[in-house]
C-alpha cells in the first residue's frame, strides 16, 4: 500500500498553497490544460491508493495484474497501457497522535468480489504505522518554533488555548534574553577579569643568643637571627578547608632582600629569588645569618602582573592620568585624549596632529595612528617594585618580633568560574529539549483531532456531496499514482466506452486474467511448464 501526503484532487486545508493545474490528454487528441476542481473550504483526510492482491477466480476487475511473461494490455490509441490499481477509501488514525491517517499494511481480497474497503471505516488503522511515525519524529533534530503554534481554528474553538499562546510568546522573549546574556558572558570571558584584594605581608625576625659549651657535652653556638617573609590574602578563611588557598610566592615575580653592606660585606648582603618556569610555589621565604646587632634591611617585592603591566614615562603619565597599566589600557587612554582634544586630522583620518604636549613627548608634530604602539615602546618601563624598609632587632626580652604590611594585588574574579560553569552546563538544555518534544507531540495530537473533526463535520453536513467529491478526488489520485492519463470530461460520458478500441481492450483484459489464474492454479498444483 502506498500513501501520499497530499493529492491534487483533495481540497487543501486553510492557509495551504493552491496546487498547480494538472495536464490531461484525451484518448486521441493532444494534451489540454485542465484546472483542478474547486470545492467549498473544508478539510478531508488524506487519501490512500492501494494496489490490491489478485481478485478471486471468476471475478474480473481492473485490479488484476498480468501473469509472468505477459504484457499489460494496451490502452486506448495514443495512451499508455492499462495499469492495475484500486482506490480504497481513506482510514482515519486509530490514535489522535498520528501525523497522517494511517492505513493497514495488508489487505485481503473479499470472498465474493474484488477488493473491498476496510470494514473499520475511518477509525481502522495500523498501530505499527503510528509507532513508526513517532520513532521517526523522535530522531529528528530540534523542531522550529512555528511547529508549536496552534492553528487559528483551534484557538477559535477553544478560547482557553490563548493562554498557551501567551506562554509561547513569553518563552520566545525569554529565549532571546538568555541567548543575549550568553553572548555577553562569552565576550566578558575574553577579557581579563581581575579584582583587587588586600595581601597582608608578615615580616618577622627571631634572635638566637650565643650559647657556651655545656657540661653535658652540648656544642657551643654563636649568636644568630632568622628573618621570615610570609603573607596571605585577608579574605582567606583558615577554617575553610574546601577553599584552595593561593601560595604567597605566586603573587610575585621576584624578591630581593638587601642587608646592611657594612655588616655583611659586598658579597653576602643580597638574598634574591626570581621566578622561573620550574619554580615551586611556597608559603614564605626565610633568611638566617649570624650576628648580635640590629640590622637594617630593604625588601624589594616585584608583583607578577597578569597580563603584564608597564610604568609610563612621567610626562605621559601626567598627561593621561595613568601610572602603571597594561598596554591596551594605555593605548585606549591615549585615544580618548586624542578624541577629546580633536587631534585627528579632518582630511587624512589616519593621521594625528600632535598638540604641544604630545609633540614634546613623541618628538614629532604629526604621526599616523598605526605608529603609536611602536613609539610607545620607548615610553614604557618595567613597573616599580614594592619597597619595605625593615630593621632586624636583636634587643629586648621578646626574641620574636613581627611587622605587618598590606598591599593591593589583583586576583582572578570568582565570577569567571561561575560563568564558565554556566556556559558548559547542559542539564537545563536536556530538560528543555524533553519538554519541547512533549509540546510538539501534543500540538500534533491537537492538529490530528482537528482534521478528524473537520472530516466528520463535512460528512455529516452533506454525505452525498462529500462522497461524490471524495470519489472524484480518489479517481484523480489513482491516475497520478499509476501514471495513467486521460480526459475526465470525456470519461464521464457513456459514448467514451463505445469506441472501437474498447472491445479489444476488454478481450485483452480477460485474456490476461485467465492466464494469471492459470499460472496460480498450476503453481498451487505443482505443475511445471516444460
Amino acid at each position: 500500500m502506498a500513501s501520499r501526503p497530499s493529492y491534487p484532487g483533495t481540497p487543501p486545508p486553510p492557509g495551504a498553497p493552491t496546487a498547480p493545474p494538472q495536464r490531461f490528454s484525451g484518448p486521441q487528441g493532444p494534451q489540454v490544460q485542465g484546472q483542478p476542481m474547486r470545492y467549498p473550504t473544508q478539510s478531508y483526510p488524506q487519501l490512500n491508493v492501494h494496489r490490491p492482491q489478485y481478485p478471486p477466480v471468476g471475478m474480473g476487475g481492473p485490479g488484476g495484474t498480468p501473469a509472468a511473461g505477459m504484457q499489460r494490455p494496451p490502452g486506448p490509441p495514443g495512451q499508455q497501457p492499462y495499469s492495475s490499481g484500486m482506490v480504497r477509501p481513506p482510514t482515519m488514525p486509530s490514535t489522535p497522535g498520528s501525523k497522517r491517517p494511517a492505513t493497514s499494511s495488508s489487505s485481503k481480497s473479499g470472498g465474493g468480489g474484488g477488493n473491498t474497503p476496510s470494514s473499520g471505516g475511518p477509525q481502522s488503522a495500523s498501530q505499527g504505522g503510528v509507532s513508526a511515525d513517532y520513532s521517526h519524529s523522535s530522531s529528528k533534530k530540534k523542531k522550529k518554533l512555528a511547529e508549536k503554534i496552534l492553528p487559528q481554528k483551534v484557538r477559535d474553538l477553544v478560547p482557553e488555548s490563548q493562554a498557551y499562546m501567551d506562554l509561547l510568546a513569553f518563552e520566545r522573549k525569554l529565549d532571546a534574553t538568555i541567548m543575549r546574556k550568553r553572548l555577553d558572558i562569552q565576550e566578558a570571558l575574553k577579557r581579563p577579569m581581575k579584582v583587587k584584594k588586600k595581601l597582608r605581608i608578615f615580616i618577622s625576625n627571631t634572635f638566637y643568643p650565643a650559647r657556651a659549651e655545656g657540661g653535658d657535652g652540648d656544642d657551643a653556638s654563636v649568636a644568630s637571627w632568622e628573618l621570615r617573609v610570609e603573607g596571605r590574602l585577608l579574605e582567606d578563611h583558615k577554617n575553610d578547608p574546601s577553599k584552595l588557598k593561593r601560595k604567597f610566592s605566586s603573587f610575585f615575580k621576584s624578591l630581593v632582600i638587601e642587608l646592611d653592606k657594612d655588616l655583611y660585606g659586598p658579597d653576602n648582603h643580597l638574598v634574591e629569588w626570581h621566578r622561573t618556569a620550574t619554580t615551586q610555589e611556597t608559603d614564605g621565604f626565610q633568611v638566617k645569618r649570624p650576628g648580635d646587632k640590629n640590622v637594617r634591611c630593604t625588601i624589594l617585592l616585584l608583583l607578577d602582573y597578569q597580563p603584564h603591566q608597564f610604568k609610563l614615562d612621567p610626562r605621559l603619565a601626567r598627561l593621561l592620568g595613568v601610572h602603571t597599566q597594561t598596554r591596551p589600557v594605555i593605548i585606549t587612554a591615549l585615544w580618548q585624549y586624542i578624541k577629546t582634544h580633536k587631534l585627528q586630522d579632518a582630511h587624512e583620518r589616519e593621521y594625528i596632529n600632535c598638540d604641544k604636549y604630545l609633540e614634546q613627548i613623541f618628538g614629532v608634530p604629526r604621526m599616523k595612528f598605526a605608529e603609536i604602539p611602536g613609539r610607545l615602546n620607548q615610553l614604557l618601563f618595567p613597573p616599580d617594585p614594592i619597597v619595605i624598609n625593615h630593621t632586624i632587632s636583636v634587643e629586648g626580652a621578646d626574641q620574636k618580633k613581627t611587622s605587618c604590611y598590606d598591599i593591593d594585588v589583583e586576583v582572578d574574579d570568582n565570577l569567571k568560574t561561575q560563568m564558565n560553569n554556566f556556559l558548559l552546563s547542559t542539564n537545563s538544555q536536556q530538560d528543555i529539549q524533553t519538554l519541547d518534544t512533549k509540546i510538539h507531540e501534543t500540538v500534533e495530537t491537537i492538529n490530528s483531532l482537528k482534521t478528524n473533526r473537520e472530516f466528520y463535520l463535512s460528512f455529516a453536513k452533506d454525505p452525498q456531496q462529500f462522497i461524490q467529491k471524495w470519489l472524484i478526488s480518489q479517481n484523480r489520485d489513482l491516475k497520478t499514482m499509476t501514471d495513467v492519463v486521460g480526459n475526465p470530461e470525456e470519461e464521464r460520458r457513456a459514448q467514451y466506452y463505445f469506441q472501437p478500441w474498447m472491445h479489444e481492450a476488454v478481450n485483452r483484459y480477460f485474456y490476461s486474467k485467465i492466464q494469471q489464474k492459470r499460472a496460480e492454479l498450476e503453481q498451487a498444483l505443482g505443475i511445471r511448464n516444460n
